[in-house]
């Protein structure tokens, strides 16, 4: 599945996600000692320890951009960790309006490889589960410090970390330039933000003890890009014993192979380096970010359009990311859960003006309420096929049988006027990451209690907390069985069985048995009577620029012109 520019939208709630206090106190009872020193971090305003910014690897800057990150400096005084660190450096855009930052600035720092802890206040001394958070951003955007995970780590008494990673080309690059300068075998890869994440689960398997967690009881878990980087870890050869479980939330499995990423792209590392004038390794790493970035922009300067993921045979298999589930002995086979939302693409289309208008020049409301439905029910289960059923099966059908599959489908957001926010996201990109971390300050002051209004809020925080035990169990156990709960049975060789997350408003916590697939999509496809020859068009035409190889075999099927 290839990473479209647009996928960056899904982060709208995590730029409006709250930080916590500005300017914490530091508590001496947060005082530990870790390999590099001593460190004090402060309590939450929910009653967790917490500790920011602590370096797990050098900055990669200077001769150490697009190498591997190397071992962090120690410090001889107490450290005081209760500021954020700064996000890694990127290229803003409208998301970013919330901190008065227009598009097409470069933000952040290339001294950004830090994480941040959120701990029960008793953890001192126990070998709790620990939940390592890898954040989205369609691995181009984003930062740890606008998730906040006191709440999850007191509610489930486990230790959450936050980590951060480089984005954009500064993550991901191929070249011969690289490989040719490279100090040692790790720096011939090209998925340089990979590196960064297995070198931030090096620091928690070295470390985490202090904080009151248990090194060989470590879960990955991310969404989106984050949920994508999941992926990437559990197929690298080098993350190999450092995670013991992995939860994939809305996931996708595509990468580049390095000819596309260094040629074939638009925004080919070739085509990047003609453009900037390098003619070597040492000038490239000296080239100034401006000059850089601007090599990048489109005319909008809307987004970055590169290749991310790629198929580098350092950190990946030199084959496509998928084809690494295909058997056990090709990936780090640990405990897995992987799971879509429901509408998956209603987040993405709901600003889109050729399907949603204005009423009254204020409230968004769709253009073809019927046809805005069905098209993001076929795409969200494009996804859903390619990143659950699919993967599910490769799994099971290889012989790993710890494999977990779910669907999010809680809907029930609230209306602003004649917008009615159920209708136009649902249970949508991004949508169940509040649910996790049983914290709902997340679209902003301004829109939370629209989103997430006072009639739900009971049974919000019902499924919240039934949520956050099911993926705490399965950090505990390698089996997502809560107490008190339904029973999730793992995927099956035939068929589906997926855990449905709603609210009790609608049936609640339930097991469904209901697989799908790309035979049952064409055959539901043709046979919709809400879509004609034209429509069916649009929507593969949509699907095109989600997965080329998809829409291609539904353009033959329903004869669309391409």
């Amino acid at each position: 599945m290839r990473f479209i520019i647009v996928a960056a939208f899904a982060f709208l709630v995590a730029a409006c996600a709250k930080e916590g206090p500005a300017d914490p106190v530091a508590d001496p009872a947060t005082q530990r000692t870790i390999a590099q020193g001593e460190l004090v971090g402060f309590t939450t305003e929910d009653g967790a320890h917490s500790w920011r910014a602590i370096p797990f690897a050098a900055p990669p800057q200077g001769e150490l951009r697009w190498r591997a990150p190397r071992p962090p400096a120690s410090w001889d005084s107490v450290r005081t960790a209760t500021q954020f660190a700064d996000r890694c450096m990127q290229l803003s855009n409208r998301l970013n309006a919330g901190e008065k930052i227009n598009p097409g600035e470069i933000i952040g720092s290339e001294d950004c490889l830090y994480l941040d802890i959120y701990a029960p206040p008793d953890a001192a001394g126990k070998d709790l589960p620990v939940m390592v958070w890898i954040h989205g951003g369609a691995n181009v955007w984003g930062r740890a410090s606008v998730y906040e995970g006191s709440r999850l780590a007191i509610n489930e008494n486990v230790i959450v970390v936050m980590v951060q990673y480089r984005v954009g080309p500064l993550g991901f690059f191929s070249h011969e330039f690289l490989r040719e300068s490279a100090l040692d075998g790790r720096d011939t890869a090209a998925n340089f933000a990979t590196l960064d994440l297995i070198a931030s689960l090096e620091w928690v398997r070295d470390n985490i003890s202090a904080f009151g967690g248990d090194a060989d009881q470590v879960t990955i878990f991310g969404e989106s890009a984050g949920g994508a980087n999941v992926a990437t870890l559990l197929a690298s050869p080098l993350a190999s014993g450092l995670c013991h479980r992995a939860i994939i939330q809305s996931g996708t499995f595509g990468s580049s192979s390095i000819k596309m990423a260094e040629t074939e792209h638009h925004n080919a590392s070739n085509k990047i380096i003609e453009r900037i004038g390098a003619a070597n390794a040492d000038e490239l790493r000296n080239v100034e970010p401006e000059t850089l970035f601007a090599a990048y922009m489109d005319g909008d300067f809307a987004f970055l359009d590169m290749p991310t993921i790629v198929d580098d045979g350092v950190t990946l298999p030199p084959y496509p990311l998928r084809e690494a589930f295909a058997s056990p002995d090709s990936f780090n086979a640990v405990p897995v859960i992987t799971g879509t939302n429901r509408d998956e693409m209603k987040f993405f289309y709901f600003g889109e003006p050729r399907l949603i208008k204005k009423k009254f020049f204020l409230f968004p409301t769709p253009r073809d309420a019927q046809f805005y439905d069905r098209l993001n029910h076929y795409m969200a289960r494009v996804w859903r096929i390619l990143s659950v059923d699919s993967i599910a099966s490769s799994m099971k059908s290889a012989g790993h049988d710890a494999v977990y599959a779910y669907r999010f489908d809680w809907d029930e957001s609230g209306k602003f006027g004649l917008a009615d926010f159920g209708e136009l996201v649902g249970a949508g990109h991004a949508v169940e990451i509040p649910f996790v971390f049983n914290r709902f300050e997340f679209f902003g002051p301004r829109y939370d209690k629209t989103f997430f209004n006072k009639e739900t809020l009971e049974t919000r925080e019902k499924l919240s907390r039934a949520m956050g035990a099911y993926w705490a169990d399965f950090a505990r156990t390698g089996v997502p069985n809560a107490n008190g709960a339904p029973d999730w049975p793992a995927w099956p060789q035939e068929g589906a069985a997926l855990l449905r997350f709603d609210s009790d408003n609608d049936g609640g916590v339930s097991l469904i048995d209901e697989g799908d697939s790309f035979e049952r999509f064409t055959a539901d496809f043709r046979a919709d009577p809400a879509l004609d020859q034209e429509k069916r068009c649009a929507i593969i035409k949509e699907i095109e620029v989600w997965d080329e190889a998809v829409a291609a075999s539904l353009h033959t099927e329903f004869g669309c012109a391409r």
